[in-house]
């Protein structure tokens, strides 16, 4: 529900309880990854604050649900420590034996290297 604005979260639950009568969609729990993302803000030096391990949370529903996307925002608004929060606390249930996480390597290339076809997708004819 990440992707909705807040007025249309009602309309959305008001059409999916039209079609799923009688069902009620459990809370999801995301203690496990909460306690990854304190672990990993420990690890990097950062301060786990509610708002920030609510982006997080933001970013990983958004992963799970894009084949790809982009970060945009204010200078200094934590973007880049919230992809690599992420990444690590992912990295931690991997390495604790969580079955459905892998290890994460996040590389980072210089967006003035590489030609925008190939940086933002084009239609390769070969």
């Amino acid at each position: 529900v990440v992707k909705f604005l807040s007025p249309d979260v009602p309309l959305f639950n008001g059409i999916t309880s039209d079609l799923f009568p009688g069902i009620t969609l459990p809370e999801p729990d995301y203690e496990e990854i909460l306690s990854a993302a304190r672990e990993a803000c420990t690890e990097l030096r950062l301060q786990p604050v509610d708002n920030f391990l609510a982006k997080v949370l933001e970013l990983h529903e958004m992963v799970l649900v894009r084949h790809g996307l982009m970060i945009v925002g204010e200078p200094f608004a934590a973007k880049t420590s919230c992809y690599r929060v992420l990444s690590r606390a992912l990295s931690l249930l991997a390495e604790g034996g969580n079955p459905t996480e892998v290890k994460i390597n996040t590389p980072t290339l210089n967006p003035k290297s590489v030609p925008l076809g190939r940086l933002y997708g084009e239609f390769d004819p070969v």
